[in-house]
């Protein structure tokens, strides 16, 4: 059974690696949280961030791009989330196929570049790539796009 993102097991949404965790996780020596972040409620973002969804055949493949578009720096961070199942018409056909869903964080005005890359880059003949803005946020982690991915030049 397909669930909306939101209904998703947090574990499957969770950054793994190292660095994340220490990102996400710094204790100061005092036992307190040693964050820094104000506390703040999340705030607009006035379209200056989107949020991006590719469907890809298995997590190699999904993996590969994550890293190239992170690479660039055409993206802030991809989540890699594996077991989805597709049911879709393809050439007058029902098909229903296993599928890992990337969910990418950039800014708006990279979009175009992210969904020509994705072009170019997926197995498929016809990727899928959509985009929407962020509509709110939590502040330093927008703050942390925004530093990660360059704005568009010109």
């Amino acid at each position: 059974m397909l669930r909306p993102l939101a209904l998703l097991p947090s574990c499957i949404l969770r950054r793994t690696t190292a660095s994340a965790s220490a990102r996400r996780n710094t204790m100061a020596t005092d036992g307190s949280s040693g964050s820094t972040a104000p506390t703040t409620t999340p705030t607009a973002t006035g379209n200056e961030y989107s949020v991006a969804f590719v469907t890809t055949p298995d997590s190699a493949v999904a993996t590969k791009l994550a890293r190239q578009l992170v690479e660039r720096k055409l993206v802030a961070c991809v989540n890699i989330i594996p077991g989805l199942t597709s049911i879709y018409s393809w050439e007058d056909k029902i098909n229903e196929d296993p599928e890992v869903l990337m969910m990418l964080k950039t800014r708006t005005d990279r979009v175009e570049e992210v969904i020509r890359f994705v072009r170019e880059s997926h197995p498929y003949s016809v990727a899928e790539v959509i985009a929407m803005p962020m509509a709110a946020g939590n502040p330093p982690y927008l703050d942390w796009i925004g530093k990660t991915v360059p704005k568009r030049d010109g």
